[in-house]
């Protein structure tokens, strides 16, 4: 071979190398852009997810708000007359006791009128709200339940621990106690 051919050879060579180089670095520089776009894209369906995730938190967090805000709205309006039918309680309390001495008298008039009277008082404050607490003698005393006035010993064994009298009538609102029944117990 001749150094002419030789030279030729040389720099078919290097062109091939170099041939083969350019497309070894094509190869690496788009290898890299298809990474460098995968990450990309990683970094944006992650981004996604994480302000998806934000804003159903957020959407949970409004309607649990929605739903507390609603319950306390419908509590507030069971109980808004509460102050007023707490200062009608006395003025029902001695219209019972009223109705008691009334039914003594020979007067049936008197009687139907301020029966009537009474009935439509109780209905009107019944569909408002107010329930009596229902407490008889003989019931067994819960603390709970009852407010006990005073102790007496109690007439009978079977009457020891229980309500003897009630003294004053207990009232709900709703589900709210509004005043407890008032109670002498037996000890």
């Amino acid at each position: 071979m001749s150094t002419k051919e030789q030279s030729e050879e040389v720099i078919k060579d290097q062109h091939t190398e170099e041939s083969v180089n350019a497309k070894d670095s094509a190869t690496t520089e788009n290898k890299e852009e298809v990474i460098e776009e995968k990450d990309e894209l990683t970094v944006a369906q992650e981004a996604l997810q994480s302000e998806k995730d934000k804003f159903l938190r957020l959407f949970a967090e409004f309607e649990n708000y929605k739903k507390r805000t609603s319950k306390e709205r419908i509590e507030l309006f069971k109980t808004a007359g509460q102050e007023i039918l707490q200062s009608m309680l006395p003025v029902l309390d001695d219209f019972d006791r009223a109705q008691k001495e009334i039914k003594k008298s020979e007067d049936e008039a008197l009687k139907q009128g301020v029966d009537l009277i009474h009935n439509k008082l109780k209905e009107t404050l019944k569909s408002k709200g107010l329930e009596v607490i229902t407490v008889e003698a003989g019931d067994v005393f819960d603390a709970d339940k009852h407010e006990a006035i005073t102790q007496i010993p109690a007439p009978s064994e079977d009457l020891k621990g229980k309500i003897i009298d009630v003294i004053e009538k207990g009232y709900k609102l709703g589900e709210k106690t509004i005043r407890y029944p008032k109670v002498v117990t037996g000890n």
